[in-house]
């Protein structure tokens, strides 16, 4: 064969390759595919073909599948947006969320979901996961251990599905530099949990809870976890009369003090963070809110081991704002992470819609920006897709809406310290206290007998006005 020949010859290979190659790429997760094996453990192929990865476009912007306020190198306020916001994926509601509610069926079925729970179908659903952050362009997610891997019918077993899944996540991590914001153990779905699982009256369960937050620290340490949250979705009860109260919160205190005994002797340097939700499942939660989790926490000697995750729909659930969750954690030194979602105040349950509020947002981030941000903790996306919203498309819309929204808050906030009109007006409120008698107030020295001859001396007193629709305008201005 003459060189000429030769070389046309391998060349015609090569386009050959290349065009298979492609094709192997660009092939759609669908298991009605021709082009990939969908049961296969080692299917490969592309999970959103028809998705580029998403890039700040400015607000401008009419494409849906674009940042138009998230910009993730751009610094505000001496940090780059990224840093400030931290977002995570989370793996439940994404990838596990089905659209069924109690009224209906799941109306959600993924081209790559073959209807099982096997293993074979958790590896796919994580490979998809890690596509989807990457052409997301975030670099952190979340998860319930149940979520990312099938139980078995023995613990031993339920453990050995995880750490195969957890061996192919690690894999993918790797590949991606993308690693966990936190992890966590769900327990509060498998019936034995049905009385809860640090509360439980049945020393079984418990001792069954503790088993698998063990397991579930391991695997959050040994994927690089930040973070390690406690969300006690049935550590609580439905009526008194059949509850000792005081027993299940003694239980409670000891299972938290031996999970800080098992993070430090495998050496996870991740934050413990508690997720205060009031009631539902339960008619009553034990962490209610954060100033009843606090209470909790100084009760029983953990203030020093915990922080707060606060999650904006358990907020507004115990009769709370947001803004005022995030401030309680904040100037007790607990704030720790933030579930950005919300609800809708025409609902009276958890509905974990992305969050897209602008004037929330701004109040968050106000409070982020005040704890100088929330690393090692962040954002993550404990929101869901509504029912109604089945393209595979409306997972990237909603969370580009949510972080695009979380960016707005950040900038509204950067407005109002550059402005200084509203931090002004909260300073002359309280200046009355900068004078020398207030001074000797704040450090605890103001006894009655002064303060008495004070008001014998100075008269009735001037009461200023509050100027409340001032900073509302002032807020407002900045949206």
């Amino acid at each position: 064969m003459k060189g000429a020949e030769l070389l046309t010859l391998l060349v015609a290979s090569f386009l050959c390759l290349s065009a298979a190659i492609a094709a192997q790429e660009t092939c759609p997760a669908d298991l009605d595919a021709k082009c990939g094996d969908g049961a296969s453990d080692d299917w490969e192929g592309e999970f959103f073909p028809g998705i580029p990865k998403i890039k700040y476009e400015g607000p401008t912007s009419k494409k849906p599948l674009s940042y138009k306020w998230y910009n993730a190198e751009e610094v505000i306020l001496g940090k780059k947006m990224k840093d400030w916001l931290r977002f995570s994926v989370a793996f439940w509601h994404t990838f596990r969320g089905t659209g069924g509610d109690p009224f209906g069926a799941p109306t959600k079925v993924w081209p790559w979901e073959d209807g099982t729970n096997s293993l074979a179908m958790a590896k796919r659903r994580m490979k998809a996961h890690f596509e989807f952050m990457e052409k997301l362009g975030v670099d952190r997610w979340c998860f319930h251990d149940r979520d990312i891997a099938p139980d078995g019918k023995t613990l031993a077993e339920t453990n050995a599905n995880l750490d195969e899944i957890v061996k192919l996540a690690k894999q993918l991590q790797g590949e991606t530099n993308i690693k966990p914001l936190w992890g966590t153990a769900q327990l509060f779905m498998h019936p034995r949990y049905m009385h809860g699982a640090a509360t439980s009256p049945e020393v079984k369960v418990y001792a069954y809870a503790a088993a698998q937050v063990k397991k579930a620290l391991e695997v959050t340490h040994y994927l690089g976890g930040e973070n390690y949250v406690f969300w006690g979705g049935r550590e609580g009860y439905q009526t008194l009369l059949n509850t000792d109260m005081k027993r299940e919160l003694e239980h409670l205190a000891n299972f938290l003090q031996a999970a800080v005994d098992h993070k430090k002797k495998i050496g996870f340097n991740g934050t413990l963070l508690i997720e205060p939700k009031p009631q539902e499942p339960t008619k009553h939660q034990y962490d209610w809110d954060v100033a009843t989790t606090f209470s909790f926490l100084q009760k029983y000697g953990l203030t020093g081991e915990f922080k707060i995750n606060v999650e904006c729909n358990h907020a507004t659930l115990s009769g709370h704002s947001c803004h005022h969750e995030l401030e309680t954690a904040r100037i007790n030194g607990l704030l720790g992470n933030i579930d950005a979602n919300t609800g809708d105040p025409q609902v009276g349950w958890d509905t974990d819609e992305f969050l897209t509020d602008i004037s929330e947002a701004t109040l968050v981030m106000s409070s982020v920006v005040k704890n100088d941000g929330l690393a090692p903790g962040g954002f993550n996306f404990d929101a869901k897709l509504r029912r109604e919203s089945t393209d595979v498309e409306d997972m990237f819309i909603a969370h580009i809406s949510g972080m695009d929204t979380m960016a707005r808050g950040l900038r509204n906030v950067a407005k109002l310290i550059e402005d200084g009109s509203l931090d002004e007006l909260v300073r002359k409120r309280y200046q009355s206290f900068d004078t020398e008698i207030g001074a000797m107030i704040e450090a605890g020295k103001g006894d009655f007998e002064t303060l008495e001859k004070k008001v014998l001396e100075w008269g009735e007193p001037i009461v200023p006005s509050g100027k409340q629709e001032l900073a509302e305008m002032l807020f407002q201005s900045a949206l």
